[in-house]
């Protein structure tokens, strides 16, 4: 049930016809005002309901969530597992003659690895951009599209030089895919909301870890007993590629750029899924780039601390996501084996993301819910180093622990959706947080040298020291805003305080808003 009731407001509707009206602001910051004419376009969907205060019930809060959960959730969770599976589909081939065939030595398969994060890194900040500037489903659905044909091309590279290029290329369209998605869950659910969605549709690369070390170890056993015209590492490729660009063709006719022009919703429904997020005080999004956003974004402790968690503990991932299957082969089993050991790894990394995000919406202590995945991925590691090479069964154990580690990248990125607002400074946010983790992933594989092999120890050392890093860093992002959420309180209690109306929605960075509270 919705009612509608007249409210006296602190400021009109129309700020872009009226922005100011100083005799009814009291003491609202200066700052709010002068960014206070360019709103958010969940403006657009209140138009012709000025004055009036739309009260949203809980049965139909929970019957939107439903449906919002219905028609965004499955397309988000099996996208991101092939993004995921995309990637490391390489390690797979590394086992399945691909070194071979294409004739790579020395460091080449290293470079191979890091190739994809130079293609990230170069188009992240203007994928971010794009992102705003276009429809949001449709660039995200081109990018899907584009990067399972890219990935179908591998399987038609015959030298490094072709697979290089293609690796790059494939971290270009891929780009999109992480920061769509956070901007995704940021624009349809609520702060309380967005730490469990996020940690379920990112733990769909656990499930692409099992899903494509079967589909990988189906392949290699297929035409070793049956023989293949074509080599098994190209049918991986092919596979995979057609695969994800099916799925995007889907995604580009169900997918809706946000609430606005949801075709599953009525219009009526449509208002109500903006109005159930005006709590975040970030709306829906602005399309308009703002430099001052921009500086702000680069001047906050936060985007740093942000960044350096990203590249610290991408370096552990980059070198972890390629070499995952030659690790597993070193503690003692066959390449064939180590396509389908590697698979329970996938399902330790569903279970910690999903009950990390639950628990953290639950308690409201994402950021240090999180910290007990990478507690037990650092003891993992330290198995692997300790434990005699003969122990190959704790020395997997080791390894099933590590892959609990992305739990608090995962809090993190739903803490960029969820604690960083303005889109401007929110997309300017992301790409760095972004470029971070492809500079970690790119020198990741450098870490595992071939003169290392099988042991690889200095690699592995290096990882729990990253690690380690990581934790001091999670604990100072949780004071900062702790410390923040105390001074905005300070702010709000001070008696002539007063807020504009509709504030909510006109793209206020998250520093300036003296409304908005950080999640912990």
């Amino acid at each position: 049930m919705v009612n509608f009731t007249e409210e006296k407001m602190a400021a009109p509707m129309h700020l872009e016809e009226d922005p100011i009206f100083p005799e009814v602001t009291g003491e609202v910051s200066e700052k709010v005002l002068k960014h206070a004419n360019d709103a958010d376009e969940a403006m657009k969907a209140f138009a012709g309901h000025e004055g009036e205060v739309i009260q949203l019930d809980e049965a139909t809060n929970k019957r939107l969530l439903r449906r919002i959960d219905m028609n965004l959730m499955p397309l988000l969770c099996v996208i991101y597992g092939l993004n995921y599976l995309d990637k490391t589909t390489l390690s797979y081939a590394s086992v399945m003659g691909i070194k071979k065939d294409i004739k790579l030595v020395g460091d080449d398969y290293q470079w191979l690895g890091s190739m994809f994060y130079f293609g990230y890194l170069a188009w992240e900040y203007p994928t971010n951009r794009l992102l705003q500037r276009l429809p949001l489903a449709k660039y995200s659905s081109f990018c899907i599209i584009m990067w399972g044909l890219v990935l179908c091309c591998l399987a038609a590279v015959e030298n490094y030089a072709g697979a290089i290029a293609v690796r790059f290329f494939l971290g270009v369209f891929e780009a999109a895919v992480t920061p769509g998605f956070a901007l995704f869950t940021s624009q349809w659910y609520t702060k309380k909301e967005q730490g469990t969605r996020m940690g379920i549709w990112f733990s769909f690369n656990g499930w692409a870890q099992i899903f494509g070390g079967l589909v990988a170890y189906g392949i290699a056993r297929g035409t070793r007993l049956h023989g293949s015209s074509i080599a098994p590492w190209k049918i991986v490729f092919l596979v995979t590629g057609l695969l994800t660009s099916t799925i995007g063709c889907i995604f580009l006719f169900v997918m809706p750029d946000n609430q606005l022009n949801a075709r599953w919703l009525s219009k009526g429904d449509r208002l109500l899924a903006v109005e159930r997020v005006r709590i975040n005080q970030q709306g829906i999004g602005n399309k308009h780039f703002k430099m001052y956003q921009l500086k702000e974004a680069l001047l906050d402790p936060l985007t740093w601390a942000f960044a350096f968690y990203a590249c610290a503990a991408d370096i552990p991932n980059g070198g972890i996501s390629n070499f995952f299957s030659q690790l597993i082969v070193s503690f003692g089993y066959t390449p064939e084996q180590s396509l389908l050991y590697g698979t329970p790894g996938g399902a330790v990394e569903v279970v910690a993301l999903i009950a990390c995000g639950y628990l953290g919406d639950r308690y409201g202590h994402r950021i240090l819910i999180s910290c007990s995945g990478l507690v037990i991925s650092i003891i993992g590691m330290l198995l692997i180093v300790a434990l005699p090479l003969s122990n190959n069964g704790g020395r997997l154990a080791g390894y099933y622990m590590t892959q609990a580690s992305p739990t608090p990248f995962v809090a993190l990125l739903s803490l960029i959706a969820t604690n960083v607002a303005g889109y401007t400074k929110k997309t300017t946010v992301a790409a760095i947080y972004l470029i971070a983790y492809c500079t970690g992933n790119i020198i990741g594989p450098q870490t595992f040298r071939p003169k290392d092999a099988p042991r690889y120890k200095p690699a592995e050392i290096t990882i729990i020291c990253c690690w380690a890093a990581c934790l001091v860093d999670l604990v100072f992002i949780w004071w900062y805003c702790q410390s923040q959420n105390k001074k905005k309180a300070a702010l709000r209690a001070q008696p002539h305080y007063m807020k504009l109306q509709n504030q909510e929605w006109l793209d206020l960075t998250d520093r300036e808003n003296p409304e908005f509270v950080y999640t912990l």
